[in-house]
């Protein structure tokens, strides 16, 4: 194991298999890397953090598509397909 920076430590997949209890551990306060052949393929983080960055993402989607929202809306052509329309014009009714 190799701390890369103050929250991330590299482990390669065959030191994983051998320390599995030791990078659980290390898991809960520090994200850890795991690399094969020296290149990063995955991270593992804390469930908890893994929550939070889901979290944030929902926001962040809800936030750019209520602007997107906001700002057709706000358009002076409106065009508007309802949505049973667009079922029709998609063949799905």
């Amino acid at each position: 194991m190799l701390t890369v920076k103050e929250n991330a430590v590299l482990v390669g997949t065959a030191e994983l298999r051998k320390l599995m209890k030791v990078v659980l551990e290390e898991m809960k306060t520090h994200r850890v890397i795991l690399t094969r052949r020296n290149k990063p393929v995955g991270v593992l983080v804390d469930y908890r953090e893994f929550e939070k960055m889901e979290e944030l993402i929902e926001v962040l989607e809800d936030y750019v598509l209520g602007n997107a929202a906001r700002e057709r809306a706000g358009r002076k052509d409106k065009k508007w397909v309802t949505l049973e329309e667009a079922e029709r014009k998609l063949g799905l009714r």
